[in-house]
């Protein structure tokens, strides 16, 4: 199957189970807000981070690479989001986990998460017009402008889900999802190439400017620099930043 979106995750997708697996806090908010669903439809599915254990989970994800990834009780449905084999109104709860931005056509597909779903549509995304928050900013614009330009406008998404609710999740300090928000207070994670091997962002940044974007942050950090800026985040227990969580609350066929 070709690649869903702008990331091959059949070439690189390994890892992802070991570095980007569910923090519980950020799970808790996307279990809460599926209400008392029973049936749920996890679309771009990945290896499984954030599926309830005590509810009947339906994943879908077209890489092979990632099923593969995925325990073995919990198989996933080779499909994609614009094109979803399933009737209307099938399950209670569908959801999607740091996705969208990887699907070929936006609309289509969170249409098609309302057409099946009975009960609430679940998008966890980040909100491309506050990417910059990240301190990272400042070392790699270059791969922020890369981000703003993948990740839809959070209006969009509520606008196709209407009615529709939007949270900013804060990310723990010490998150074991590996997104680059994650690494908030841990600036060395970023001099790690398995890091930057789980975070897909990087695949689109020109070697020479990620390098010497890390170059800079290694110098700085080595003299102490990062840490008069930025110290304080060592120890701040969350981070405001770029993640959001949105809730459908609408019924049936758009």
């Amino acid at each position: 199957m070709r690649p869903a979106g702008d990331f091959d995750y059949e070439r690189g997708g390994a890892g992802y189970a070991e570095r980007r697996r569910t923090d519980p806090r950020i799970a808790a908010r996307v279990h809460a807000a599926l209400g008392t669903a029973r049936t749920v439809l996890n679309v771009g599915a990945g290896a499984g981070s954030y599926e309830p254990a005590d509810r009947q989970v339906i994943a879908v994800e077209p890489s092979a690479a990632m099923r593969a990834q995925r325990p073995a009780d919990r198989p996933a449905i080779a499909a994609r989001a614009e094109d979803l084999p399933f009737a209307d109104a099938s399950v209670d709860a569908a959801m999607a986990m740091m996705t969208v931005h990887q699907w070929a056509d936006l609309d289509r597909g969170l249409r098609e998460l309302r057409r099946v779903s009975r009960g609430p549509v679940v998008i966890l995304t980040f909100d491309p017009a506050e990417l910059d928050r990240l301190w990272l900013a400042d070392y790699l614009p270059e791969l922020m402008a890369g981000e703003r330009s993948r990740f839809p406008a959070i209006e969009r998404i509520a606008g196709i889900l209407d009615p529709c609710t939007v949270t900013e999740v804060p990310v723990p300090l010490d998150c074991v999802d590996g997104f680059l928000e994650a690494y908030y207070g841990r600036p060395e994670a970023f001099t790690d190439p398995a890091v930057r091997r789980s975070q897909s962002s990087w695949s689109f940044l020109d070697p020479a400017v990620a390098r010497r974007g890390l170059d800079r942050l290694a110098a700085e950090l080595a003299g102490g620099e990062w840490d008069r800026r930025y110290g304080r985040l060592r120890s701040q227990p969350e981070f405001a930043g770029a993640l959001r969580l949105l809730v459908g609350t609408g019924t049936g066929t758009p």
